[in-house]
């Protein structure tokens, strides 16, 4: 055993042969040799030599053997490493940026399609899935409302909010309403509500119910459970997911009954959210590699996000999911990048 194995520090030959396994691994996927890193030029070392480094980096638990195979891949520890002691960052191509700043700056669009736009962009250009949480209101005030009413006791509800972003809602009620019961609603809200944020809207016809005549009761009614599914997904927490097909070209994720678990979580958001939710907090870029997720659905998956803000703080978290041996020199600076322009957009 090597004296950089008793003091768990590879040394700097151990590390450019981390270095070299990781970026063979990253370009194609396939496990390295000593014989075949012998014949790297970055390297003046025999292949006896760089295999007993090998040896050392799979007893720190940097590289392991994946089945039979007699190359070396590199596991999350050794990428971990690798990220916080050895990346050198790639500056994002002009092209990109130009396309990253065409998207973001359409500010106008409602908040699910900014969001929407934004993880197209980000997918596009990694090739990876984008993800983008909804941008969270901190003060959603409405201009005017319309309610249609649709099939199976919902409604469609025609926001207007704050200064002029319009957003459609479908509103899951406890019965049928006819269009007649809606224009009143719509009519009562309009007239009385507008610059209010929607918890004020609720309370106050709250407020307003203990005092109206039992005839009244019944109308006042019907608003308020309008108002209540219009707060409860106000505070709903919501994300989009594209290029999800992104993830069948990597073969480690390419497993049917593993991608179809990867999915079903994109879809049921609980476990994504949870880990969102620590980034939104933070300014800085967070990489979680495999296991540090906290969930066994990620453990094959490496997760880059960035907070992005307003100019009254974080209002939602962008990054892209892929396999653990993602690009990481190329993809972490435009996960940084996009999120700093679209921060600027929104102040």
């Amino acid at each position: 055993m090597t004296e950089e194995i008793k003091n768990k520090t590879p040394s700097e030959r151990a590390k450019k042969v981390l270095s070299a396994i990781i970026d063979n691994y990253i370009e194609k996927g396939i496990p390295i040799g000593s014989k075949k890193l012998s014949t790297y030029n970055r390297f003046d070392l025999s292949p006896a030599t760089i295999r007993n480094v090998m040896s050392d980096l799979e007893d720190l638990g940097f590289i392991a053997s994946p089945h039979t195979s007699a190359g070396r891949i590199p596991t999350p520890k050794g990428y971990r490493f690798f990220i916080d002691r050895l990346l050198q960052l790639q500056p994002v191509d002009r092209n990109e940026i130009a396309s990253i700043k065409d998207t973001v700056s359409q500010t106008k669009s409602s908040s699910k399609d900014l969001a929407t736009n934004v993880s197209t962009t980000l997918s596009a250009i990694t090739q990876l899935a984008g993800i983008v949480t909804v941008p969270k209101k901190h003060k959603s005030t409405l201009k005017e409302i319309d309610f249609i009413p649709l099939s199976e006791q919902r409604v469609l509800a025609i926001v207007v909010i704050n200064d002029a972003e319009v957003e459609n809602k479908i509103l899951q009620m406890k019965r049928n309403y006819s269009r007649d019961e809606l224009q009143i609603s719509a009519n009562y809200l309009n007239q009385h509500y507008v610059g209010r944020s929607f918890e004020y809207i609720k309370n106050d016809l709250l407020a307003q119910l203990k005092e109206t005549s039992a005839l009244a009761n019944s109308l006042m009614n019907d608003i308020i459970n309008i108002a209540d599914e219009l707060v409860t997904d106000q505070n709903k927490d919501e994300y989009v997911v594209t290029g999800k097909n992104q993830l069948l070209d990597f073969e480690e994720l390419s497993d049917i009954s593993r991608l179809k678990e990867l999915f079903n979580a994109f879809n049921e958001k609980q476990q994504l959210l949870q880990l969102l939710d620590k980034s939104i907090s933070t300014t800085n870029i967070q990489i979680f590699i495999g296991q540090e997720s906290g969930y066994r659905i990620f453990d094959n998956c490496t997760l880059i996000t960035a907070p992005y803000t307003n100019e009254e703080g974080s209002v939602g978290v962008l990054g892209v999911i892929g396999p653990t041996r993602i690009a990481y020199q190329r993809v972490i600076p435009i996960v940084d990048v996009t999120a700093k322009l679209l921060s600027q957009s929104l102040k």
